[in-house]
């Protein structure tokens, strides 16, 4: 074959890629308190900072929109056993709602179908509207939400157009108090129980008001009793050497913050840890948090029925000792 001929099939030939560096997962067990930006989905969240701290495994605690910033608690191995308590927690958001505004979704990312003149709604009509909605309340979930219907997103079906017959559902409204209000804007501190639809709440209320209102933005502050103190970005996790960013997780205990605590002698320990019932001298109780006798030995949760202690979820030997060497 001639030179020429060797240059051109070299030319032709695909370049090299080059090679993918393979991250070295770690077992890592913990709680991360993330404050998720705007923009993102919970679960691009999740696998950001399961990439950034080199996690085995990982999972959330329920979504937030990609709309939604805050508190977004990240469960690490042996804290994804108790996840589901973060999910099924309350909740507390920051809501700033557009008055006068109503759009095709309930938020800022819609089209707008309506705009009113809002010049002269006072704070005292805002409270009002907002007290109605405080207490048990039936709210239809929205067309743009992430609610399964036949394995697909309700959202997915409002954009071609589709409605979908939906069933209402009953949520608790704790508490909606004013923090700020500027022109066309009011924001509230609202608290509720899992499941609330707060681009729904905005819509009820801009109704009452008789002039609508749109979500235009969401921050929540609180789920259970973490809060957004102690909280990182992903920006802020990146920034730190990879050998402190481990350092970020907090113990799984924390997840169960509201529980009693009830600690075993190193024998029933042991014996808790392998599943076996115990007598304590202990009230009885739904739920608390068991540890052995070290410190941060955290062993699992249980419940305390006539003065026997049954295992809910338990933590493998491994784990507790992970736990301990983390202390």
């Amino acid at each position: 074959m001639s030179e020429s001929g060797v240059n051109a099939e070299l030319a032709a030939a695909p370049a090299e890629r080059p090679a993918r560096v393979r991250v070295q997962r770690r077992p890592l067990h913990g709680v991360l308190l993330l404050d998720k930006p705007l923009g993102l989905s919970s679960n691009d969240a999740l696998q950001k900072a399961k990439w950034l701290l080199r996690a085995e495994k990982a999972g959330h605690t329920g979504t937030l929109d990609p709309l939604a910033t805050g508190l977004l608690p990240l469960c690490f191995g042996a804290a994804t056993k108790f996840s589901q308590l973060s999910l099924d927690a309350d909740k507390r958001y920051l809501a700033t709602l557009a008055l006068g505004v109503r759009t095709t979704t309930g938020d800022a990312e819609g089209e707008v179908l309506e705009r009113r003149d809002v010049d002269g709604i006072t704070q005292a009509q805002i409270a009002a509207a907002c007290a109605g909605y405080v207490g048990e309340i039936d709210q239809m979930p929205p067309m743009y939400s992430a609610l399964k219907h036949e394995g697909k997103a309700l959202y997915e079906y409002a954009r071609q157009g589709i409605e979908i017959e939906r069933k209402s559902r009953r949520v608790t409204i704790h508490a909606i108090d004013i923090v700020a209000m500027h022109p066309g804007t009011v924001t509230l501190d609202v608290r509720c129980t899992k499941g609330t639809y707060i681009r729904t709440l905005a819509e009820d209320i801009g109704a009452a008001l008789g002039v609508g209102a749109s979500l235009a933005a969401l921050r929540r502050t609180g789920s259970g009793s973490l809060t957004l103190q102690g909280s990182v970005t992903l920006a802020q996790i990146e920034a730190l050497p990879d050998d402190q960013r481990a350092g970020l997780l907090t113990s799984p205990d924390c997840l169960l913050a509201d529980a009693p605590e009830l600690r075993l002698t190193m024998p029933d320990a042991v014996r808790f840890l392998s599943g076996l019932r115990r007598r304590v001298e202990a009230p009885d109780a739904e739920r608390v948090r068991v540890y052995g006798p070290e410190a941060h030995a955290f062993l699992g949760s249980a419940h305390i029925t006539a003065g026997e202690l049954i295992a809910d979820r338990l933590l493998t030997p491994p784990e507790v000792q992970a736990l301990l060497e983390k202390h």
